[in-house]
């Protein structure tokens, strides 16, 4: 499967198995070297993903007294 198509929880799997394969000190440091760069992009790439989540289910309301509040976005229908 390629990356475009794992799920967020199979390419936070994949870079904790590149994090064990860099701690267990049996790769060569070029082998080390990519294997880091390439776990840090994929990171860099699902934290991005987590943030656009993050902002999808929060909406700043206004109490109406002037105040904002985070609250998580619920359908208009449930509210």
């Amino acid at each position: 499967m390629s990356a475009d198509k794992q799920t967020f929880e199979e390419r936070l799997n994949r870079i904790e198995s590149m994090a064990e394969s860099l701690e267990s000190g049996k790769l060569g440091l070029e082998e080390a070297m990519q294997l880091f760069e390439g776990g840090m992009k994929e990171l860099d790439a699902l934290e991005k993903e987590l943030s656009q989540a993050q902002q999808r289910l929060t909406v700043i309301r206004d109490r109406g007294d002037g105040t904002l509040v985070e609250t998580p976005d619920v359908p208009s229908s449930e509210t």
